[in-house]
């Protein structure tokens, strides 16, 4: 499960990587906080999409592993669009959680090098080669 909201341009990101590392291999669905940010996941490759808050609650406890900026996992980021009800089920799924250390939050998070989006985004692809094997 990819999440993004506002433009959807973190997500539509991930997920055009995880096509050209994965192709069909893996099923992606993108998870968008507006419609907005969902069509741009869509457009990039996702097998299904769904907007708001109760698609995502559904989805969080049925995926595997969850990828998408920090501010997933932050009540009320996003300018208000991850709602508390959301940024609960992302945090209590069982799922794996992959987070990008991007945020525009009063956040800062130490011991993290700054590395702009692209490089980021292929650390989580390393990651999701090895979790894949353990799902």
């Amino acid at each position: 499960m990819v999440m993004d909201g506002q433009g959807g341009g973190i997500g539509r990101a991930i997920i055009k990587r995880l096509r050209d590392t994965f192709g069909e291999e893996v099923e992606i669905f993108a998870l968008g906080t507006n419609s907005v940010a969902t069509s741009q996941m869509m457009k990039t490759g996702a097998n299904k999409g769904a907007t708001g808050e109760n698609a995502i609650i559904k989805m969080a406890p049925e995926v595997d592993i969850i990828i998408g900026p920090l501010a997933i996992i932050m009540a009320n980021s996003m300018m208000g669009e991850v709602t508390p009800g959301m940024s609960q089920a992302i945090s209590s799924s069982k799922a794996l959680k992959i987070l990008i250390p991007l945020t525009q939050e009063r956040v800062e998070i130490l011991g993290v090098s700054g590395e702009p989006l692209p490089h980021l985004i292929d650390q989580a692809i390393e990651i999701i080669k090895g979790g894949i094997k353990d799902v």
